[in-house]
């Protein structure tokens, strides 16, 4: 698939949030209630078994497999060119104990339910592209970062809706961690340099 084109828009486009109104009026699917993913809430894992609103979802390998499934699930035939997009907001990505984030996404999702943006990190002055999909039936948005497919991060997409929100990143089907996503504000009206 081609690389996404995101630079019909300034760059201040991307750091507005979607409200849960104007998501579902956006995607290709009319959800008629929203779902929110709290991880270690609603969503937990007990003896190596997932649960999702108390009910079995199936091995925790089953689980990240289908969570990459979703990432994985992009339509091939979308025309990069032509692909139009609803900026979720710009989030810093971090671990329970980190005190200063180091990770950003900037989000967006296509009509398709398409996930896109770019990932950059601070201490490896790196910047990389964010692909993936929202699972129409779960509202599940996951997501992989540059060309490493091993890594999937997960969460609702009501949750991009929110001021903060969990996300689980897989590490493969051997390790799962409870990370969290916090909307940045967006920074002065000049141009960063």
């Amino acid at each position: 698939m081609g690389r996404w084109h995101f630079g019909r828009w300034p760059w201040r486009h991307w750091w507005r949030p979607a409200t849960w109104v104007a998501v579902t009026g956006w995607v290709a699917w009319r959800w008629p209630e929203p779902i929110y993913y709290d991880y270690g809430g609603n969503v937990y894992y007990q003896d190596n078994t997932v649960y999702v609103d108390g009910q079995e979802a199936g091995s925790a390998e089953h689980y990240a497999d289908q969570v990459a499934g979703i990432a994985d699930s992009v339509p091939q035939d979308l025309d990069a060119e032509k692909v139009e997009w609803l900026p979720l907001g710009v989030f810093a990505l971090v671990k329970e104990d980190q005190e200063e984030p180091t990770m950003c996404l900037q989000l967006a999702v296509s009509k398709e339910g398409v996930i896109g943006g770019t990932y950059t990190n601070t201490i490896t002055d790196s910047a990389l592209s964010v692909q993936g999909m929202v699972d129409k039936q779960t509202q599940r948005a996951v997501w992989t970062i540059g060309e490493n497919k091993n890594t999937t991060l997960e969460t609702g997409i009501y949750n991009l809706t929110q001021e903060e929100s969990p996300v689980l990143v897989h590490f493969g089907t051997e390790q799962t961690q409870q990370w969290l996503l916090i909307r940045l504000d967006q920074p002065p009206e000049t141009e960063p340099k």
